[in-house]
């Protein structure tokens, strides 16, 4: 239970805490607090209803388990080939993005940050190479040290607060609260990477629930804790800082906040693709299990078993994304929206999909309706970003109906000879 709870949160967590805080409050001023607290409760939604799919539907497949069940196979192969090969170019950008961080906060540069993606990536393959009992052990380990450490940032600034720099309020006007929680809206994604562990639960109907639970109030204190301490001790230095967190920590243990930061910023990295590989693991394997992948990768599918080569084929197509985004000279950013696209369209399927599975007239099911047209607008606003999961899908589809057509198209019988009078039935 603790373990999958450290999963669960790890995965909503990121290293976008460490500037996003700032970026918000200057969008909207300390009215950022309340686009904070209105995703927690649009989170709400969305996980109870991935909760209830979950424990109904408790495999590998996840998302694609729960479309395949409500629309079909091969929607359910689009699904699954959107998260499974859009992983390949998240996890490096991630890696790349805390790299970044830890480097800056030990005053390094391109270089370094390079090493030190390479290290986290290779640590969270590793870790889920070994199995899930050690990733989640690690992952328990990351998530408690983390919070911790958020928690005691916070307590030591505290006592710099002062209540007059929560106003002017909304100095942009409430309705500039909309586009902080766009902003902010990618710290709270996540939930569907972690249905795919649904099939590790002993009890999954039960536990599930409760591991979703557990980590909405981590989320939330975490969250609002941060977003509060932020406002109320930087105040004005808030919106002109691209690192807010090093600022707080500056405030409460001085000259150590820069090691604390680049603590943060890999712990935060690591969770994070450490809980997704153990998803898109579980996924691949499923994904050839059910005929949308080749067959030798289905190896590991079973609730308990190790998708060894299903993780190898994730690290070699990293590898590839990683050296072909360099070669090129790729922007950052919009490789990171690139499977951002993906991500979002697999939330918006199982949204969908648990409009249908769920019992109807019911508060999940209500939830689940209105959490799908919410993040069907955010998906909208992908743009031209959205030709990756239509590509995927297109792909996705033309290998089903290949190895449909091999496996069941007739045999084409010899053609007619003469019979031979020496052979004789059953020589």
């Amino acid at each position: 239970m603790s373990q999958g709870t450290a999963l669960y949160v790890g995965a909503i967590l990121g290293a976008g805490i460490l500037a996003l805080p700032s970026l918000a409050a200057e969008e909207a001023g300390p009215a950022s607090v309340l686009a904070w607290a209105l995703l927690l409760l649009f989170c709400v939604p969305v996980a109870a209803s991935f909760a209830a799919l979950s424990a109904h539907y408790p495999d590998g497949g996840g998302v694609a388990t729960f479309v395949s069940k409500a629309y079909g196979r091969r929607a359910s192969a689009m699904v699954g080939y959107w998260f499974y090969f859009a992983l390949p170019a998240g996890a490096p950008v991630t890696a790349y993005v805390g790299g970044q961080y830890v480097a800056e906060a030990l005053g390094g540069g391109r270089g370094e940050a390079l090493v030190i993606a390479i290290a986290l990536l290779t640590m969270a393959f590793g870790t889920n190479a070994i199995g899930l009992r050690v990733s989640g052990r690690v992952q328990l380990i990351l998530v408690g040290l983390l919070a911790v450490l958020l928690l005691v940032a916070c307590l030591l600034a505290l006592p710099d607060a002062e209540a007059g720099n929560m106003t002017p309020f909304a100095p942009h006007g409430l309705l500039a609260v909309g586009p902080a929680a766009s902003l902010l809206f990618f710290s709270f994604a996540g939930w569907e990477a972690v249905t795919h562990l649904a099939g590790e639960f002993r009890n999954p109907a039960r536990d599930l629930r409760l591991v979703t639970a557990l980590t909405l109030v981590v989320i939330a204190v975490l969250y609002i804790g941060l977003a509060v301490t932020c406002v109320l001790v930087l105040g004005p230095r808030l919106a002109a800082s691209d690192v807010p967190l090093s600022l707080l920590l500056e405030e409460g243990i001085g000259d150590g906040a820069a090691a604390v930061t680049a603590t943060l910023a890999a712990m935060l990295t690591f969770g994070t693709m450490n809980a997704y590989l153990a998803g898109a693991g579980r996924l691949g394997a499923a994904l050839a299990r059910d005929g949308a992948l080749p067959e030798w990768l289905a190896k590991g599918h079973r609730p308990g078993e190790i998708p060894r080569r299903s993780l190898a084929l994730l690290a070699v197509l990293s590898a590839v994304v990683s050296v072909v985004a360099l070669a090129v000279g790729a922007d950052l950013g919009s490789v990171m929206l690139a499977a951002s696209a993906c991500f979002i369209a697999v939330t918006v399927a199982g949204l969908v999909a648990g409009v249908r599975l769920l019992p109807t007239r019911r508060p999940v099911w209500y939830g689940a309706v209105v959490a799908a047209v919410v993040m069907g607008v955010v998906l909208a606003f992908s743009g031209v970003f959205l030709v990756i999961p239509l590509a995927l899908a297109g792909a996705a589809l033309w290998y089903t109906r290949e190895r449909a057509s091999r496996r069941w198209a007739p045999v084409p019988l010899p053609r007619p000879v003469d019979a031979d009078p020496r052979v004789t039935d059953g020589a």
